[in-house]
């Protein structure tokens, strides 16, 4: 069996865990941050953070085309250092239009950074642990997402804004330092003689699977966003920031597992089996303001099980969905894959933001988004079992 766990693909996951703890320290402490600073509502909270959500989707498939077309570790260690240097803006918008603007720059960055790390990292990989080690290298990600949301609410309560500011930048730092060790070895660029077109900068045979990955980021841009405002609403006595620490735990007890279910060619069933649990997840977590008034013993209980529930859902999905892409794609479009996939992701999350919003300033609140957002995994369920399922069994390359 040929070796996952190599210096490379170590380093690539460091820098990956150091940029989405970054990322996700703030993640949190965003919505909080607008409302003190700016007396924002949940609508605007929503449209402001949204804004980075599709500027890295707009990025994206261009990223995915100028990737495909050039050296990856250039532009990748170029955009990851704008990505870190973004976080010096934040504190100096003055006005809510000046922080979406800072927004929609960072954004950007962070489209090009994180399609260029999960191509660069499916380079390094060996073909036949390919699933795994990208199950692995998203274990990076949920590790951030253990100690990122819990360190910053932790520190907004306690240490104040400008010090979160201050650790993303030299979390993001420190993951450029193992970026720039990573060592690859130069890929040979194939260039098509085709004039440009839509499917240059999207993998087409991927759309039917994106649609159903779009459907299930939507619930996911929801609770990852207002869970903070939510609990607070409800009166959660338990920390909320141990709310986002279990749902790592789930993302990462999936994850190690749901690799080697792939590589063993049940790519569909772990998507499947992910996307019904996710369901369960979304529905309880909605059920929370009917449940709190009258048993809140039981409802600050069960806040600590639906985000492991929810975790091991997303956990189950997620790296096969991005193994799907990779092997709808033939090598040399692995990027364009890539930003597909992202894209895809991206659109779910930016449409999750702002359908939150607008639904949480309702008189349903944020249950009501909750429950809509279980509804929409619900279809996509029936989307990918009987459409996106059944195309990429047909039309695989591996």
């Amino acid at each position: 069996m040929e070796r996952l766990w190599s210096f490379n693909f170590v380093r690539a996951c460091l820098a990956n865990f150091l940029l989405f703890f970054a990322f996700y320290l703030l993640i949190p402490v965003f919505p909080l941050y607008l409302i003190d600073t700016f007396g924002a509502t949940k609508s605007t909270i929503g449209i402001v953070l949204s804004s980075y959500t599709i500027a890295a989707l707009l990025i994206r498939p261009f990223s995915g085309f100028v990737l495909d077309m050039a050296q990856r570790k250039p532009l990748y260690l170029t955009a990851f250092f704008v990505f870190v240097m973004s976080f010096v803006s934040y504190p100096l918008a003055l006005t809510i239009g000046m922080f979406m603007v800072f927004r929609i720059l960072h954004g950007f960055a962070f489209g090009f950074v994180t399609t260029a790390g999960n191509s660069l990292v499916v380079d390094i990989l060996p073909a036949s642990r390919r699933g795994e080690g990208l199950g692995f290298f998203g274990v990076a990600n949920n590790l951030a997402m253990v100690v990122g949301p819990m360190t910053g609410l932790l520190m907004q309560s306690r240490i104040g804004y400008p010090a979160i500011f201050y650790t993303a930048i030299a979390s993001g730092l420190a993951g450029f330092g193992f970026a720039v060790s990573i060592k690859v070895q130069k890929i040979e660029i194939v260039r098509e003689n085709v004039p440009l077109a839509l499917d240059r900068f999207f993998l087409m045979k991927g759309i039917q699977a994106g649609i159903t990955l779009m459907l299930i980021g939507i619930p996911y841009g929801m609770f990852i966003t207002y869970l903070a405002v939510y609990g607070k609403e409800l009166g959660i006595q338990t920390d909320l920031g141990f709310f986002f620490s279990l749902l790592a735990v789930g993302l990462i007890g999936s994850r190690l597992f749901s690799g080697k279910m792939v590589d063993r060619g049940k790519l569909t069933n772990a998507i499947e089996y992910g996307l019904l649990i996710s369901v369960a997840g979304m529905i309880l977590l909605a059920s929370l303001q009917r449940l709190m008034p009258v048993w809140p013993a039981f409802a600050e209980i069960l806040f600590l099980i639906i985000p492991v529930i929810l975790g091991i859902g997303y956990g189950l999905t997620f790296p096969a969905y991005n193994t799907l892409f990779m092997n709808l794609a033939p090598h040399n479009r692995r990027a364009t894959a890539s930003s597909t996939f992202m894209t895809s992701w991206d659109t779910g999350v930016g449409a999750g933001l702002v359908l939150g919003g607008s639904l949480g300033d309702t008189e349903g609140g944020l249950a009501l988004a909750f429950g809509v957002g279980g509804l929409l995994i619900v279809f996509s369920y029936v989307l990918f079992h009987t459409i996106a399922g059944p195309h990429f069994k047909t039309n695989k390359l591996r």
